[in-house]
């Protein structure tokens, strides 16, 4: 058993240090933003026009520049006249899409979404807290789905979806998956784009992390409109992605692809919103990062920025753990998070008394639908932005607050 007196002694002297650490947030560090303060200067004085020769300060274009779709075409797997690119946010996108579907239905639907009875989508979990927000703000149901190591756990996500109709969508983010790092497989993706569904099933592919790697061993990308289109369901994927973590989080450019019925869809219903996205902001990414090998390049530099930061997580976490209690951590190889499990019913403890110490992590239960973690063990760690110092003592001062919320578990059990 844990020595008790030993590690609350270890937690007072953390206390008293009088500690403001955030692990919360997966942002970039004001290093990586650096990355991109080109934009700030971008495009010259006179350089509005696009490469035909459209006034780019005016209305119109609501499908985005050309040259910036053909830039992300290639990464997200998706033909240009198949994707567009709108403002900043990928989550925007993706809650308006919701939102069309719960009034308008979808294409190969009965009908709007919530014109009936109520309706449901799949989370894998552990999973992104924003999804999960989404289905709440949107009165939808949320069922859990286990992850595996190559996505979510595709018999139970079959039986759910044959078994119940009320289910309409499941979300996905097949690289890098927050927070666990996972890698959807080939052999996943084909069955979740096959398996028996409402007609008006939607993945809502959100490729947030599709070029964001931390190692040499980079996934190939994964056509899954032309997987779901060999399976006959052309319509099920809606791609989604950004430059948020790519260029600036505040000031990027999203995106949103599908089939040609689902864009034309979107479109429509996109007529009544807007005239047309930020051009002038969509030119100033094609005139930093030029080609596809150009966002290759900016990418290695954020690299080579977090790299250590994720080092440090697996050292400490090693260091303080060891490899034989309870606690397990996933080593990504690319993304922004690592998922650490802890001993059951200890996770809500342990992050009050990181709160308590002045170490801000993301609350217990993020990760599940409604907040509810049924094993209580699962805490998201963020360690991309604050300096290297402070993470690593933030981590370190974590790890004492694990232990001592398990080392009190245990005492209790007696």
């Amino acid at each position: 058993m844990a020595d008790l007196s030993a590690l609350r002694a270890e937690y007072e002297a953390l206390t008293a240090r009088g500690l403001s650490l955030d692990l919360t947030r997966g942002k970039p560090s004001p290093e990586q933003l650096d990355l991109s303060n080109a934009l700030l200067e971008l495009p010259g004085a006179g350089d509005y026009r696009d490469a035909s020769g459209t006034d780019l300060r005016n209305y119109g274009g609501t499908q985005g520049l050309v040259e910036l779709r053909q830039l992300f075409s290639d990464v997200l797997r998706v033909p240009v006249p198949q994707l567009l690119a709108l403002g900043n946010a990928s989550l925007n996108i993706m809650y308006d899409v919701v939102a069309h579907a719960m009034l308008h239905g979808v294409p190969d639907g009965d009908g709007p979404w919530a014109g009936g009875a109520s309706i449901s989508f799949l989370c894998p979990v552990p999973g992104y807290d924003r999804h999960f927000t989404v289905c709440e703000a949107l009165g939808i149901r949320m069922i859990p789905v286990p992850m595996t190591d190559e996505g979510p756990d595709t018999a139970v996500a079959a039986a759910m979806v044959a078994a119940d109709s009320s289910i309409k969508g499941m979300w996905c983010v097949p690289v890098h998956s927050n927070p666990t790092g996972a890698i959807y497989s080939e052999r996943v993706v084909r069955e979740l784009v096959s398996m028996p569904a409402a007609t008006d099933f939607r993945l809502m592919w959100d490729n947030a992390y599709a070029v964001h790697h931390l190692t040499d061993d980079v996934p190939e990308p994964i056509d899954v409109l032309s997987l779901a289109a060999e399976a006959g369901n052309p319509n099920r994927p809606l791609v989604f992605a950004s430059t948020s973590k790519i260029t600036f989080p505040g000031a990027g450019v999203a995106f949103v692809g599908g089939s040609p019925e689902n864009i034309a869809w979107l479109l429509e219903r996109m007529s009544a919103q807007t005239i047309g996205p930020d051009k002038i902001n969509q030119l100033r990414h094609v005139r930093m990062l030029v080609d596809s090998a150009g966002v290759e390049r900016h990418m290695l530099e954020h690299r080579r920025i977090l790299r250590p930061r994720f080092d440090a997580v697996d050292e400490i976490f090693t260091a303080r753990f060891g490899t034989d209690g309870p606690e397990t951590w996933t080593k990504p190889k690319g993304g922004y998070f690592v998922s650490l499990m802890v001993q059951s019913g200890c996770a809500r403890r342990a992050i009050d008394l990181a709160r308590q110490a002045g170490i801000a992590v993301t609350p217990a239960g993020s990760t599940y639908p409604y907040h509810d973690d049924p094993a209580d063990a699962n805490i998201r760690i963020a360690p991309t932005f604050p300096p290297l110092d402070d993470l690593r003592a933030a981590l370190d001062g974590l790890c004492t607050c694990v232990l001592l919320a398990e080392a009190e578990a245990e005492h209790q059990a007696g």
